[in-house]
């Protein structure tokens, strides 16, 4: 038996998504430590707005669409994150916003205790929305991350007296 048909049978949880998703999370654990959660967060923001508009031309694309309707944005937030197995569904779809409610992370646990991380699905969700829909204010209210027992994000699609009350970062189309 060869030394590589031996390390082969060794019984070690090591495979591509764990490796990736466990630099992940060492990548924020030392964004955060060197500069601050802040910080941190605003470096992961940039990461998700290129993200986001990389995601939104696929869907644009497979859709054959120069924009998304309200409907199609919800349908779209929800679909990214089942196929990275986000387990996102609506809670909610209406004329000012949509709610959407998960029971678990893509992430699984490598980010528990690493909020920074939600910045990620804060810019993915507010650019697919403000490009589609001119105006977006994501409001994480709820985040496994933080160690809530799920994730609630409201996505406001218009700036009223009710969205300006809550925190959360706005989007803006082109």
């Amino acid at each position: 038996m060869t030394a590589h048909s031996a390390m082969r049978n060794l019984d070690i949880p090591l495979e591509r998504d764990l490796f990736l998703r466990t630099l992940i999370r060492e990548l924020a654990t030392i964004l955060e430590e060197v500069v601050g959660y802040e910080e941190a967060a605003g470096y992961i923001s940039l990461v998700g707005q290129k993200i986001g508009l990389w995601i939104n031309d696929i869907y644009r694309g497979a859709l054959n669409a120069d924009t998304l309707s309200r409907a199609q944005v919800a349908e779209v937030l929800v679909d990214l994150k089942q196929r990275i197995q986000g387990n996102f569904h609506i809670v909610e779809v209406n004329d000012e916003k949509i709610v959407l409610g998960s029971s678990s992370c893509p992430f699984v646990d490598k980010m528990l205790d690493r909020p920074s991380m939600c910045m990620m699905t804060s810019n993915v969700f507010g650019v697919i929305t403000a490009m589609n829909l001119g105006y977006a204010k994501v409001t994480l209210e709820e985040t496994i991350a933080q160690g809530d027992p799920r994730c609630l994000v409201t996505v406001f699609l218009k700036a009223t007296r009710q969205s300006a009350l809550v925190p959360g970062r706005e989007y803006f189309g082109a």
